[in-house]
């Protein structure tokens, strides 16, 4: 994997409290400040399915298992370890006609479908896989997303990023009210990883899978609070 890059961005704001009394000095001074990082996914998730009509509910639940067999068998085929996928989602349905009178409306057969979650290890075979999924009889694929795994270990250098720019410009603040910085109060950290993104795409698909990784962008913010004293 590539060295993620620091990109620059720091949003500050500071909150002086109020003086106990006129001749006191405000005792803190607290900024917000962000970093962000970019880097490659290394984890993906997909869905994928099938579906089977057929008039009755056990010719519909046959059909069913027997497709998922093929799918889950193409899973394997395809380097999945067992672990790395699970049912998601299991359902007969009947499915009905038109009504012709004022009466219930008929029962004309059954829809049973199939879903698993797959967690692909390797992004760059993530094209590959659904391409197996889709010539094994996969009609229902979606919900594509990637993951990085190790964000909190690759936000490491964007932390102390956040916390330098994040003094600086409170340092800013203490030279323009004419006071300096003492030492460090608090620190609390917010900002979470945020998707890429997520696609559903239908099958079956005529040319292969095109399926851009692309990167995720990591931000991390931190909130420092210093206590101030009058300048000297």
């Amino acid at each position: 994997m590539k060295k993620p890059a620091i990109l620059a961005a720091v949003f500050a704001t500071a909150l002086l409290t109020a003086p106990a009394r006129a001749d006191d000095f405000p005792s803190a001074v607290t900024v917000s400040g962000e970093a962000t990082i970019s880097a490659a996914p290394d984890l993906a998730h997909i869905d994928a399915g099938v579906a089977n009509d057929a008039k009755t509910a056990k010719e519909a639940s046959d059909a069913n298992n027997a497709a998922m067999g093929k799918v889950l068998l193409a899973l394997k085929g395809a380097g999945i370890a067992e672990k790395d996928y699970q049912t998601s989602r299991l359902s007969l349905q009947p499915q009905y006609g038109q009504n012709k009178s004022s009466g219930a409306s008929p029962v004309v057969g059954f829809r049973a479908s199939n879903r698993v979650t797959v967690k692909i290890r390797d992004v760059t075979k993530v094209a590959g896989v659904i391409d197996a999924l889709v010539n094994a009889g996969a009609n229902d694929i979606g919900n594509i997303s990637f993951e990085v795994t190790q964000a909190s270990k690759l936000l490491d250098d964007a932390r102390e990023q956040a916390v330098a720019d994040a003094r600086r410009k409170a340092e800013v603040y203490a030279k323009a009210t004419g006071v300096t910085l003492g030492a460090p109060l608090s620190i609390s950290e917010g900002g979470a990883p945020v998707p890429l993104f997520k696609a559903r795409m239908a099958a079956p698909m005529a040319a292969p899978a095109a399926v851009a990784p692309g990167e995720e962008t990591l931000s991390v913010t931190v909130n420092v609070s210093w206590a101030i004293k009058a300048g000297q």
